[in-house]
């Protein structure tokens, strides 16, 4: 695919140079002596920004800062604190209601069957007053969901779940005095130890003591003797020990008015210090919970009687706890806390060499001399026209190839480090429509900014299809990021805009195959390497299988389709069936069968599951050991290519016999037929937006979405295409983007936002706004650079020579075999 150097193409300047003395004409003519100053900034400004801010200069902006950051991030860890599990229990903050955000890494909501999974066989024990009582009860719900507090008050409380072999106790123990201390002492002696002991008290004593000085001074006597028998207990288990959450003093009783915020301050210091003085000699595993207190220092105020916190804080204190001790066991994708860097396997070891060997084969023709190369034009595969080179062409040096994999080894590093390295920080995403609705107006206003004119007014010219893509793929990268999919017609419309791919997808191959008639190996292979390079990497640098990256199965597996369809006997093509209205005839029935084909899989999912199962199809579509997913996806959109394909089919034909009006400023029909599909076209698109916003569950959605989405993409075809002057201009920044989306969708899930898209990758701690603007400027000059290196590699892995494509076709299928096996042995291991 031809790649662009800056945001605007050789249109900006043609524009500038030729276009803009009748451009000012026109607008003296017409208009008054301010809005032609207006005009005249506008594009002198565009042309300014152009000139000095390119793709090259971004590009090297980019690298200074990933090489800052990772220095920034690695001096921050080693000599601030990195570790994870110390944000987790130490401080956060509150997104929205209910939903706790630690400190730079990402909490996991527990279900109930991951948390006996964790906690199997185990024993917690839950020592403390009332206080504790209340997290024992939150946290045995995330065990059993059902359970509810029933136990006497001021007395022991057992907890067991049999199949599961896990018991969880709550000891009453309000104070920390001789009583706590003698059962610590008799696990440290007895054969059966929890595995996990959660303890805290304070306000007893205060109540007790009527706030005294002599009271405390006893509890950090106290403490300090309970200690020495936790560390112990920590050399086998987990130990923690809860700070005191903050008290509602207006709504405090008579009897616990001693109990304020000022003395539980006090206790707390007592506790940390006597705890952390343990932790300087270097033997302390004692965890102080602290972000627990801090959760309800800004919900206190719903307590109902001043002491004790409301139910949804103490759920946030029981998760808090849940991925302290289980994310290091069960490593959930959104549980980013408490996580270490995963030991590398066979294939990702082998993935490193690889690159690492590549540059150093670079380096060593760099200093040889062997460096003197052109890089080429490529072919633009999704095209319907073979881009050629203005000049003539100049072989490929020795060093080409190995260059572009030194670069992409260096992209695949700073992949690693953002996603699977303890190096940067994640959050977890929190939706609100100011975050969805605000980014979605800025890129249209920038959108609008760089429009231009078209350099053709075809309907759906390549100008516009980029344009589409562009702005589509802009507003889903929004959608992931703020967490939209919360949102249900904002979920249905971005449903549409996946669909819309797809469809183009039908619509630009059936276009190209009915023009062109190459069904050769060359350009199958070309659209298979483009599609999937960077997929593949991925799977074995990030340890990902191929079904996870879900839409680039998707666009393959149609593609193939496609192909297969046009292909086989008889080859029907427009040369042939200009000679003859019968071979259209003949194009329907092969849509039909195709139509046939997708009901039989759609309507029969033991059938299409068993299909997809078979090793060594199964790789490409399994994820988690099975082909649901792919199965969902499949369906959701399984109309989608074929849609298209008929849309090209019925445009084809009629711009063929004339029946369309194309030229500049032209309205695509005669006016009143123009007219009146304009007014359908805009209530099917209001209708649909409408009934979007008024289903009511995903599920129900999705049921009607494969039969209705293609309503809204013909009416936004029709609206945007029918106005001549619609059709005469596109928008040259979503057009830049659209020429890099397939990259941009699959670099997201690693570089942009986190744990797969669950989380947003963080940068820049401490300021959301300027570090989504950071990252997403290194992700957008990262996707640019990953188009041109798979562009790079393509010109060289495939030859048009049929008998060399053979061989290195047959290379590439034993190198895949390989791959697939060890890749087989390493899961069964």
């Amino acid at each position: 695919m031809e790649q662009k150097e800056s945001v605007s193409d050789e249109a900006d300047q043609a524009d500038g140079a030729q276009g803009g003395a009748p451009l000012l004409a026109c607008t003296g003519a017409c208009c008054h002596g301010g809005a032609k100053m207006a005009v005249l900034a506008y594009s002198l400004g565009k042309r300014e920004i152009n000139q000095h801010f390119n793709i090259k200069n971004a590009k090297l902006i980019s690298l200074v800062l990933v090489g800052l950051l990772v220095v920034f991030h690695t001096a921050s860890r080693y000599y601030g604190g990195g570790d994870s599990c110390d944000w987790l229990l130490s401080r956060g903050r509150f997104l929205g209601e209910n939903v706790w955000q630690p400190y730079g890494c990402m909490m996991h909501k527990y279900k109930s069957i991951e948390t006996k999974t964790c906690l199997a066989k185990k024993r917690v024990a839950f020592v403390g007053d009332s206080r504790i009582r209340q997290l024992f009860y939150s946290f045995i719900k995330t065990i059993d969901p059902n359970q509810r507090e029933v136990g006497i008050k001021h007395e022991d409380i057992p907890f067991e779940d049999k199949r599961s072999s896990l018991n969880v106790d709550f000891l009453w123990y309000p104070e920390a005095n001789d009583s706590m201390k003698e059962q610590l002492i008799s696990w440290n002696e007895g054969s059966v130890k929890p595995d996990v002991i959660i303890l805290g008290s304070a306000t007893w004593s205060i109540r007790l003591g009527s706030g005294s000085s002599k009271t405390l001074q006893q509890y950090k006597v106290n403490l300090t003797a309970i200690a020495v028998h936790l560390e112990k207990l920590a050399e086998h288990g987990e130990v923690y020990w809860v700070l005191q959450d903050p008290v509602y003093e207006k709504m405090l009783s008579d009897e616990r008015k001693k109990i304020t915020n000022k003395q539980l301050e006090l206790y707390n210091e007592v506790a940390a210090d006597v705890l952390n003085s343990i932790k300087r000699t270097g033997r302390s595993r004692i965890k102080l919970l602290a972000s627990y207190r801090q959760a309800g220092l800004e919900t206190i105020t719903q307590s109902q009687d001043g002491l004790h916190m409301h139910e949804s804080t103490r759920d946030v204190g029981a998760m808090i706890l849940m991925n302290s001790v289980c994310n290091k066991l069960l490593r959930p994708i959104d549980g980013s806390c408490c996580q270490t860097l995963p030991p590398l396997n066979l294939l990702q070891k082998l993935s490193a060499c690889f690159f690492l060997g590549s540059s150093l084969v670079f380096v060593v023709l760099h200093i040889l001399g062997n460096n003197r190369h052109r890089r080429p034009v490529p072919s633009d595969i999704e095209s319907l026209e073979e881009k050629k080179p203005a000049t003539a062409a100049v072989p490929l040096a020795l060093t080409a190839p190995f260059q572009a994999l030194c670069r992409m080894g260096i992209i695949m590093g700073y992949f690693y480090l953002c996603d699977r390295a303890d190096v940067f920080m994640k959050e977890q995403k929190f939706y609100t429509h100011a975050t969805f609705f605000i980014p979605l107006v800025n890129i249209f206003v920038l959108g609008v900014f760089y429009y231009e004119n078209s350099k053709e007014t075809k309907l759906l010219n390549r100008e516009q299809t980029d344009e589409w893509k562009g702005w589509m793929q802009l507003v889903i990268l929004i959608y992931h990021m703020s967490g939209a999919s919360a949102f249900l017609p904002v979920y249905m419309h971005v449903r549409v805009l996946v669909a819309a791919y797809l469809f183009q997808t039908g619509y630009g191959h059936f276009s190209f195959f009915w023009l062109k008639g190459d069904f050769g190996l060359y350009r199958v292979c070309q659209v298979l390497f483009r599609l999937n390079f960077l997929v593949l990497v991925l799977c074995l640098v990030m340890n990902r299988p191929y079904q996870f990256y879900y839409f680039v199965p998707l666009v393959t597996f149609w593609f193939v389709v496609i192909y297969a369809t046009m292909a086989m006997w008889p080859q029907i093509l427009q040369k042939k069936a200009n000679s003859s209205g019968f071979w259209h005839i003949g194009v329907l029935v092969k849509l039909l069968s195709l139509l046939i084909f997708i009901c039989v899989f759609a309507y029969s999912q033991g059938f299409f599951e068993n299909v997809f199962s078979v090793w060594p199809i199964s790789n490409l579509f399994e994820l988690n050991g099975t082909v649901h997913e792919w199965w969902f996806r499949w369906k959701l959109d399984r109309f989608a290519v074929i849609h298209g394909m008929l849309f090209a089919f019925i445009y084809l034909v009629l711009q063929k016999r004339l029946v369309l009006s194309e030229g500049k400023g032209e309205s695509l029909f005669s006016a009143k037929i123009s007219k009146l599909l304009l007014s359908l076209s805009i209530v099917s698109f209001i209708t649909y937006s409408i009934w979007a916003s008024s289903c009511k569950t995903k599920t129900e959605c999705n049921e009607m979405h494969p039969y209705i989405f293609v309503v809204q993409i013909l009416a936004f075809i029709l609206i945007r295409n029918i106005p001549g002057y619609a059709r005469s201009v596109y928008s040259s920044f979503f057009a830049w983007f659209g020429k890099i989306s397939l990259e941009l969708f699959i670099c997201q899930y690693h570089i942009w936002l986190a744990a797969d898209t669950k989380g947003i990758l963080v940068l820049i701690p401490g300021n959301p706004s300027f570090n989504i603007v950071v990252s997403t400027f290194i992700f957008v000059c990262v996707a640019h650079e990953i188009s041109l290196i798979t562009n790079d590699l393509a010109q060289v892995v495939i030859p048009k020579d049929s008998a060399a494509l053979l061989k290195r076709l047959g290379a590439v299928t034993l190198v895949t075999m390989v791959v697939l096996l060890l890749a087989r042995g390493t899961h069964g291991a």
